[in-house]
């Protein structure tokens, strides 16, 4: 006759015998079964860890050459003071993500600081770029959302990718006044900050009070330099972003194996409790069988 035992160190279910000789021969089996597969998954963490640290190693690099990019393009809204208009404005926001996940809460970030901001103004149309900013913001706000950039995060990102997803936006059809492009600041291996960055449209760069400043400026060239500033920018923040995910991933992995191995110390300590106590109980079987069978005679 079987019955369902909890075991209340495992959380698991087993189907044990009534038979105290066979039940805790299930219990080991279920333990040693969990063991291993913690001792696999302390495995995959690990190799994992070490993936990072490589992708970590040149995304660091990488972005040393991307930033003059982004401070370039932000630093010419500085200097001619581009502001957005105050009539009728229509904002999009561009959050900066991946489709990868296994490293913490460096999507979330993002995702969070868009709906603070979307609670407040639900008329701000939303660009995603990666499928994890998509899969959060979409509960709540999916109308919001005007274009999903899929197949991120896989490779290092490149001018190339920036430049397809400038055309994507400018082609979208939605004539934004001004707008921002959220995304997550390296700032050292293990800290990381969500920041932003504006961007403006051209009837906003044009009404700006210092543009005359830049001599021979008229509509093609300053729409122009939108595009590449743009392109610019988003290169800039995905290679930020690719750089605190990798360095969020290593410290992922990283306290997931130390926490593989913490669980694995501990089963391991209830794994050879329950055999002695497995051993213990058939020794006392038998030497009361033999001396019943003693007293018999």
């Amino acid at each position: 006759m079987w019955k369902q035992v909890a075991t209340p160190v495992l959380g698991l279910t087993t189907d044990v015998c009534l038979n105290q000789q066979y039940r805790g021969m299930a219990t080991l089996k279920a333990i040693s079964i969990r063991l291993k597969s913690v001792k696999n998954i302390q495995k995959i963490t690990q190799s994992m860890k070490m993936v990072s640290a490589a992708k970590y190693s040149r995304a660091e690099r990488d972005l040393k050459q991307a930033r003059p990019y982004g401070e370039g393009a932000k630093q010419f809204f500085e200097k001619a003071e581009v502001a957005a208009p105050e009539q009728e404005p229509k904002k999009l926001y561009i959050a900066v993500t991946s489709d990868r996940g296994l490293c913490g809460a460096v999507h979330t970030g993002v995702a969070r600081y868009i709906r603070g901001e979307l609670a407040n103004d639900p008329n701000i149309r939303v660009v995603c770029v990666g499928d994890k900013s998509r899969a959060i913001l979409s509960r709540l706000y999916g109308k919001n959302i005007e274009m999903v950039a899929n197949e991120v995060g896989r490779t290092p990102p490149t001018f190339l990718d920036a430049a397809k997803l400038t055309n994507a936006i400018i082609n979208l059809g939605f004539e934004y006044t001004d707008g921002k492009i959220i995304y997550n600041k390296f700032k050292s291996v293990v800290s990381y900050a969500c920041a932003d960055l504006p961007i403006f449209s051209l009837k906003a760069v044009e009404s700006a009070p210092k543009l005359p400043v830049y001599d021979s400026l008229d509509a093609d060239v300053i729409q122009n330099y939108l595009e590449f500033s743009l392109a610019s920018l988003l290169f800039y923040t995905m290679k930020e972003g690719a750089c605190s995910e990798q360095s969020s991933r290593m410290t992922a992995m990283d306290n997931a194996s130390k926490n593989a191995g913490e669980m694995i110390d501990k089963l391991t300590l209830t794994f050879n409790r329950t055999r002695q106590a497995v051993i213990t109980r058939e020794l006392i079987e038998i030497i009361s069988g033999a001396s019943a069978l003693e007293s018999k005679d």
